[in-house]
């Protein structure tokens, strides 16, 4: 068995802990694969991270990420992941609460001051909205980007593209275009399973030719 798949007896405690403490607010508390995964409701995301953050047995004094996930199958089809450490204790947490496009997470900028990017980038990506964030922009993409680009839907292409304007000496937006150079293949490339050979290739079918023996017999 893969010794860092075990869990340590503080991650158990804290486990334990956590079920027992704040059961009203979590959903579910367990160690998978060695890690401590908690799901949370979503009314009580400020008051589960300040009790992480603030009660003795947890120590989870360090926001390290916050990330999104997209389960378009679902009802609520989001997940706002927050990834948390205890430097104390040495060890961590990924707390999981739903979302979707109509139902807003709190912000927990007030208790992880550096939630304040991560949740931008939460919003810029997949369009989770986080209420009393003091400055709810997108971070990666431009101002005026349309949609959210990690969400499953989004297409490959986007909706518009970006060109550099030499007339009017800036940068514009126009709805994506394909060249037909881009929609038609002819099927010449190998990895395609096309037993036509691109040109030069003929000259590896033909056996290469035995040089005359130079002198007598």
């Amino acid at each position: 068995m893969n010794q860092s798949a075990i869990p340590s007896e503080s991650l158990r405690d804290a486990c334990a802990h956590i079920q027992k403490a704040i059961a009203e607010d979590v959903v579910s508390a367990e160690i998978v694969r060695g890690e401590l995964v908690a799901t949370i409701k979503r009314s009580s995301v400020t008051r589960v991270m300040t009790f992480l953050r603030d009660d003795p047995t947890c120590q989870f004094s360090q926001l390290i990420d916050i990330c999104g996930v997209d389960y378009p199958e679902r009802e609520e089809r989001f997940e706002v992941v927050y990834h948390l450490l205890s430097m104390n204790k040495n060890t961590r947490i990924r707390v999981k609460v739903p979302a979707s496009e109509d139902t807003p997470v709190a912000s927990v900028n007030d208790i992880f001051p550096c939630a304040d990017w991560l949740e931008r980038e939460v919003w810029d990506m997949y369009g989770v909205y986080f209420s009393g964030h003091p400055d709810l922009r997108r971070i990666l993409t431009d101002y005026g980007f349309d949609g959210h680009p990690l969400r499953k839907d989004f297409p490959l292409t986007g909706y518009v593209e970006m060109r550099y304007d030499e007339d009017q000496k800036r940068v514009t937006y126009e709805p994506v275009k394909l060249a037909q150079d881009f929609r038609t293949f002819d099927f010449l490339s190998p990895w395609e399973g096309i037993q036509k050979l691109l040109p030069g290739d003929e000259k590896a079918a033909v056996p290469p030719a035995v040089p005359p023996k130079q002198g007598g017999a």
